[in-house]
């Protein structure tokens, strides 16, 4: 497949997350505390499917790895925000079949499969180890999560999930920066400035919405908050 198209696929999966963390700052940054909204997980789960067809596509055991252990708690967490049973019925039996797919494609696929993915030459042992332990440490702060929320019977994304966050995304670029992978490179870049900001709003430190003082703009930042679900 052409390299361009898939480094296209890669950014696209990419810039979902990242508007997913647009959206889940914005919300959090108007409200004045860390909020969990419903787009933010609708929009992980199609992420999720784009990245997981791109990691394969790159033979990357490490992206795999990680969208495929995160990708239950997506749904998991729609469950808690009482969101999942409201999606249309062909969304969530889609949503529920195509891992399954992709676990038929690297069983039974030719070109891409399990052996091609942890056999590429292209990839040190070392590096994998450092991709894989760098993934599993970013998608393990979803399993924080996940483990949180249950114990408090909702969808949160509590100050540990931010920390985790900042720790395994460091990993990532470096790895992405040895594997001259751009898409890694760019998301882990841009995706610090909102894990931080969380934190600082998990610190109780002042919104930087709440600094501005003009009436329009106020209102504007009200009014898309009031849009993010």
């Amino acid at each position: 497949m052409n390299g361009y198209l898939i480094f296209g696929l890669g950014f696209f999966a990419q810039f979902l997350f990242f508007i997913r963390n647009i959206a889940q700052w914005f919300k959090s940054e108007q409200a004045g505390e860390v909020i969990s909204p419903v787009v933010y997980w609708q929009i992980s789960l199609v992420g999720s499917v784009m990245m997981l067809t791109y990691g394969i596509l790159r033979n990357d055991f490490a992206i795999v790895l990680g969208q495929f252990i995160v990708y239950s708690i997506y749904i998991r967490n729609l469950q808690l925000k009482n969101a999942w049973k409201r999606m249309h019925g062909i969304a969530r039996v889609l949503a529920v079949f195509i891992p399954l797919f992709y676990i038929a494609w690297l069983t039974f696929g030719d070109s891409y499969n399990f052996s091609s993915i942890i056999k590429n030459k292209d990839v040190t042992p070392l590096l994998m180890i450092w991709g894989s332990a760098g993934q599993v440490i970013f998608t393990f702060r979803f399993v924080y999560q996940w483990i949180y929320s249950e114990n408090r019977k909702e969808s949160l994304l509590p100050m540990g999930f931010w920390v985790i966050s900042v720790c395994g995304s460091i990993m990532n670029l470096i790895y992405g920066a040895f594997r001259l992978d751009p898409v890694l490179i760019a998301a882990h870049s841009m995706g610090m400035f909102i894990y931080l900001r969380n934190i600082l709003i998990h610190l109780n430190k002042r919104s930087l919405f709440q600094r501005i003082d003009i009436p329009v703009v106020n209102k504007f930042i009200a009014l898309i908050s009031g849009k993010i679900k």
